[in-house]
């Protein structure tokens, strides 16, 4: 049912007024400005409201098509889109004209226009949902001029295009169990250092220079121990604390941008907030670190009778907790039935120890310098207790080691879709394992291992240690065993 066509007064100095086009919200792929799309200016020629379909094959189903000019414009087919809609009749065909001879459709459902008020439609295209156009009242020479601007209105549409923001749900647990080689632990290592104080009363603390140059020295002092570790990354870390008195005087106070210069290298400076507090930034160091092959799983399955674990813990003066024996001879040993001692034969002739990363999956590695100088890091005596009780009860000991064959670690994703327990690969005798070092880290001589003796000893460089360290104090202790057996 075609409505009324209005007939246009003949004027030479205007243009007749047309129903044209308003591009509301492009498609996701642009494709607004290919020729099968509609485009803000093109002029309605034609519209069918119904499901054209079901009445070329005879079932029931109302077309309804209006041609232009359309009665009242835009207002007219407003009403006219606001009673389909209320008969459900939400199928809508668009026939357009651009030019004197180009013409385009599009197969499009009518929806509310929510931003618009009661009443007022548009239209969402079938192919592409995000893809919205309106209505417009314009003169044809307006229309025109529109359609000859197009490459225009691409270029100022590329320019004000904005990305949006997405969320998108993630199966964090599933994904922490199945591609991590630990579940649900990181293989990121780092350790960080704060700047240390150069005096008693801790007020004046070293300049970042000298904090960077403890990390370097931490760490190739770790490297030619026989650690197999290589350096990933440096960085500072800004820590806020509380100074005042001396310690607010002695920093620098950034309150102009003069004072910024003097910032670069200072590992503490202060700014005062409103109520006259002086809050402190201190710079600290965080230097990221990778072992050389990976870590590889031990698992130490325990008997009845057994009465020690037949190897020994030591920690070097880094930080780092090393098995410092491992008994030779007794293949009933829960250190020669698990594949350890073979592996610690192994790093023995390469000149590397055998670090103990993880007990358990907790880290065992040092973690924090604290502003005296000392090494935050795990107590042999407790761990030694820790292991001990293992035997005594009889459950599994899981320990990962820092290995410098990447032929040894799991290759990566080959621990997909496995089993919520960490799959522990046991070390057959047989295996053989090739030193691989890196040719920029520090390569140790090899260490004179004395005769009857499977301890690691590296001269002067390696001095393993009990201690008492606790959570207020730092100091060290010198025992006269080098080691702790368990």
């Amino acid at each position: 049912m075609p409505m009324d066509r209005v007939q246009p007064v003949s004027d030479s100095r205007s243009s007749p007024t047309v129903l044209s086009i308003e591009c509301l919200k492009g498609s996701s792929k642009a494709d607004e400005w290919t020729g099968d799309f509609l485009q803000t200016g093109d002029i309605v020629e034609e519209l069918r409201i119904g499901n054209s379909s079901s009445r070329r094959m005879g079932t029931s189903g109302t077309l309804l098509l209006f041609t232009a000019p359309f009665k009242n414009g835009k207002s007219g087919v407003q009403r006219v889109l606001h009673d389909a809609y209320k008969k459900k009749e939400t199928s809508i065909l668009v026939r357009i004209r651009r030019g004197a001879d180009e013409y385009a459709e599009l197969q499009a459902c009518i929806v509310p226009n929510d931003s618009a008020g009661k009443k007022q439609y548009i239209l969402r295209s079938i192919a592409d949902p995000n893809y919205t156009v309106g209505f417009l009242d314009r003169t044809e020479s307006e229309c025109l001029e529109l359609q000859a601007s197009r490459s225009a209105r691409m270029v100022n549409a590329l320019s004000s295009s904005r990305l949006q923001n997405g969320y998108v749900a993630y199966p964090w647990e599933r994904r922490m169990q199945e591609f991590l080689s630990v579940p649900f632990s990181s293989c990121f290592l780092s350790i960080l250092l704060l700047p240390k104080a150069s005096d008693q009363v801790a007020s004046r603390y070293n300049d970042l220079e000298d904090t960077l140059a403890r990390a370097n020295a931490w760490l190739n002092a770790s490297q030619a121990t026989g650690v197999p570790i290589a350096f990933m990354n440096v960085q500072t870390e800004s820590l806020l604390t509380k100074i005042s008195g001396e310690t607010a005087s002695s920093t620098v106070n950034a309150g102009s941008l003069s004072d910024l210069s003097n910032l670069a290298n200072a590992s503490l400076y202060g700014f005062e907030d409103y109520h006259g507090v002086d809050i402190g930034v201190v710079k600290a160091v965080r230097l990221w670190y990778a072992p050389l092959g990976g870590e590889f799983a031990i698992e130490i399955k325990l008997q009845e009778g057994d009465t020690k674990l037949g190897f020994a813990i030591s920690r070097t003066e880094e930080g780092f907790i090393f098995i410092s024996s491992v008994i030779d001879g007794d293949e009933n040993a829960p250190s020669t039935r698990s594949g350890l001692g073979n592996l610690y034969k192994e790093a023995t002739n390469a000149s590397r120890l055998l670090v103990v990363s993880r007990v358990g999956n907790q880290k065992v590695l040092p973690w924090m310098v604290s502003s005296t100088g000392a090494i935050r890091c795990f107590d042999t005596v407790s761990l030694s207790m820790k292991l001990s009780l293992h035997r005594h009860t009889k459950v599994p000991i899981l320990i990962h080691v820092l290995v410098w064959d990447r032929a040894l670690t799991v290759p990566s994703g080959a621990n997909r879709f496995r089993a919520p327990t960490p799959h522990v690969l046991p070390l057959p005798p047989e295996v053989q394992l090739a030193s691989c070092p890196n040719e920029n880290q520090i390569q140790p001589v090899p260490p004179e291992v004395p005769t009857g003796s499977r301890a690691v000893s590296d001269g002067p460089e390696v001095r393993p240690e009990r201690d008492t360290a606790g959570e207020l104090s730092f100091r060290f202790h010198d025992f006269s065993l080098s080691s702790n057996w368990v």
